[in-house]
């Protein structure tokens, strides 16, 4: 029979200390009986010869020391099965969308097991977003980490909708599905998310976490962590290809510092933890393709920059884990483009394996490196025009400049239901740079504007 120990000698913010009366393990499951009856879930945070720290996941209002401190044996387990799909839970895995408990097919450690590095199998399979700017000059490989960067009062939450409702796998009949986590989210945000979602079909395909602003910062903690569980489960027992997204990291690393204060740590840079970097990498390294399994992990985390700066502590340690980064611009989002994504500072680091012949097209990297280079020096050209103006320039720097505004005006800008194929990013992309002298078209091979330059192809 488990024993109930009422041993608690103080109560601070969401912790709660207790004298220790038997070996508990870290990061074991605590039950808290209150004395009107109810009980919190909490977990072992810290245990010493004399003292066990409890944070408790529902906050610690109304405990007191007469409650009851039971220790489960066991760590946190999700109950999963395969009819998660379609289901809206709470950030702690309780249903929200007014449906039953899930009947669980098994129960997993949310914190999951490391990937061996030598099983890892390299990613290489290219994943369509509909988004041309990611599809075109920042590609998306399956089994890829790819953060997305933001800021405050930016659509990043639309873009990460928007990847749910169109990703694919381009003639794949593999099944493909979505993990949907917001950690720290207002309500109206929450009724947003659900609303798009059921109202597109993508629920049908998706499992949603929300773990709400109001809710328990020690809940946010737990929150990625049981989308990433549900994410491996769909994928090495039912060879499904999960896509996983997580917003905001912002928030869940505030929850880590509050953690981190209410146990009086030693601070690192900021005041967030100095372990924050382990700590993120044990959700970042959680995607991955296994030699000789079906499915796969795909993710996309989006974080929102404070102060729109790249330096921060959380956009620089995430970028150091994850293998590129898409980088959300408040400029282009002032002048009105949807999605505002900057593709000079995004990067995908993976973009060689998953892109080509077989895979999107023959011509793909070429016309990829074209257009990068010409917007480049076409934003280049706009600090020059500041200063001089437009009519010092040459007639090869206007064209150059011109390049720069169709580009943003053409490729980068695009309806929040539009759903391009990468036929159609590159078609886009040629008719860009049929605006520019062939001459000007330095990095790409002339079989390739042979065959694909619209004023070859009229011919």
């Amino acid at each position: 029979m488990t024993k109930e120990y009422k041993t608690i000698i103080e109560i601070s913010g969401p912790l709660v200390f207790l004298e220790k009366t038997e070996p508990v393990g870290y990061g074991e499951l605590v039950h808290i009986n209150l004395p009107d009856g109810t009980s919190k879930r909490g977990q072992v945070l810290d245990t010493s010869a004399d003292i066990v720290a409890v944070q408790v996941f529902e906050g610690t209002g109304g405990l007191n020391e007469e409650a009851g401190v039971v220790f489960a044996g066991e760590t946190i387990k999700l109950p999963v099965a395969r009819d998660m799909l379609g289901r809206i839970l709470s950030g702690s895995g309780e249903p929200l969308d007014g449906g039953p408990r899930i009947v669980p097919e098994d129960r997993v450690d949310v914190n999951g097991a490391s990937m061996n590095p030598y099983s890892r199998k390299p990613p290489e399979d290219f994943i369509q977003t509909g988004i041309s700017t990611i599809d075109g000059t920042n590609t998306l490989v399956r089994g890829q980490k790819l953060p997305i960067f933001s800021g405050s009062g930016l659509p990043h939450n639309e873009i990460a909708l928007q990847i749910a409702r169109q990703a694919k796998v381009p003639g794949s009949t593999e099944d493909f599905a979505v993990v949907f986590a917001a950690m720290g989210i207002t309500n109206e945000e929450a009724q947003y998310f659900m609303e798009d979602f059921e109202k597109t079909g993508a629920l049908e395909r998706a499992v949603v976490f929300l773990n709400l602003a109001d809710d328990p910062a020690v809940e946010r903690i737990i929150t990625p962590r049981m989308a990433l569980t549900a994410a491996e489960y769909l994928a090495y027992e039912h060879d499904m290809h999960v896509l996983v997204i997580l917003t905001d990291i912002t928030n869940y690393c505030e929850a880590l510092r509050q953690m981190g204060a209410a146990r009086e740590e030693v601070p690192g840079r900021r005041g967030y933890p100095g372990y924050m970097y382990t700590d993120l990498a044990s959700l970042y390294e959680r995607a991955g393709v296994i030699k000789g399994r079906k499915g796969s992990v795909t993710q996309f985390s989006i974080l929102t920059m404070p102060g729109d700066d790249i330096t921060h502590p959380i956009p620089d340690l995430s970028g150091y884990i994850t293998e590129g980064q898409i980088v959300v611009s408040r400029e282009l989002h002032r002048k009105g483009i949807y999605p505002p994504i900057n593709v000079l500072p995004s990067l995908s680091r993976l973009m060689n394996s998953g892109i080509g012949d077989g895979k999107t097209r023959d011509d793909h990297k070429a016309v990829s490196d074209q257009m990068y280079a010409g917007y480049a020096e076409g934003r280049d050209l706009r600090g020059l025009v500041a200063i001089v103006g437009k009519e010092a320039l040459s007639e090869r720097d206007q064209r150059i400049l011109e390049f720069a505004d169709l580009f943003e005006d053409r490729f980068v800008r695009q309806g929040r239901d539009e759903d391009r194929s990468i036929e159609e990013t590159l078609s886009v992309a040629w008719e860009i740079l049929s605006e520019i002298p062939e001459s000007l078209l330095t990095r790409i091979d002339n079989k390739y504007i042979n065959k694909y330059h619209p004023a070859h192809k009229s011919n």
